[in-house]
């Protein structure tokens, strides 16, 4: 299962910036919009499918935050999952809500249970570029199984854009910048991993891939639908 928890991440980063006049240039900020990521496991089989649809926009004292369902679905595509979570844009900064750390893997495992979430949200410029060091996420979660209370932690941390690709998808060919970042989970026992996204302007993510701490891939997603 801990195994399973690090395939993170798969449902942000998974809209992208769609209308000229948002202030977020990767993320969704347009009613309606639509996105499926699919991720795949080490053998490249279909693990889950993440439908995020952006619900609503709003804008206060200079700052506009969207709210997208995330609908999760197993390989067979019965119905995990379903949460809420936001994205919101203050001038130059994007901020990604920390439950979109929460994979399907995590959901699967503890969705029928009591939990509290809290953490730090993810946070990335507009005018990204190749060497600039991003900074730290992280997502604290504290679970109640049946009277036993258990924690868990993830950290995001070392995260450096380096470099740009093209990356091809069910979706389409895109630009992407590729954002590599370290992973730490803490409950029990520590583990570590690493991973590396591909993200492109007016989409969002367009892969992922995660890795052991041996350098062996583990999991990846890719962006297999989209519309507005």
């Amino acid at each position: 299962m801990k195994k399973n928890v690090l395939i993170l991440l798969i449902s942000f980063l998974s809209i992208g910036y769609t209308n000229a006049q948002n202030c977020s240039k990767f993320y969704p900020l347009e009613d309606g919009t639509t996105i499926q990521i699919t991720s795949y496991d080490r053998k490249g089989k279909v693990a889950a499918t993440v439908d995020n649809k952006v619900l609503g926009v709003s804008e206060s004292q200079g700052t506009e935050t969207a709210t997208i369902e995330a609908v999760v679905k197993d390989d067979k595509g019965k119905l995990i999952a379903t949460s809420n979570y936001n994205i919101s844009c203050t001038g130059n900064i994007v901020s990604i809500d920390f439950k979109s750390l929460m994979s399907p893997q995590i959901f699967e495992q503890f969705g029928e249970m009591d939990y509290e979430v809290t953490g730090t949200d993810l946070q990335i410029p507009n005018d990204i570029r190749v060497g600039q060091e991003l900074p730290d996420a992280n997502m604290d979660m504290a679970i109640n199984m049946g009277g036993i209370n258990m924690n868990m932690n993830v950290t995001m941390k070392d995260r450096k854009v380096i470099g740009q690709e093209e990356v091809t998808t069910p979706a389409g060919t895109f630009n992407c910048f590729v954002i590599s970042y370290n992973l730490d989970m803490k409950m029990g026992m520590n583990q570590k991993g690493s991973a590396k996204q591909w993200i492109a302007e007016g989409v969002g993510m367009v892969k992922q891939e995660d890795y052991n701490k041996s350098g062996k891939v583990t999991s990846s997603s890719l962006l297999t639908a989209y519309s507005k």
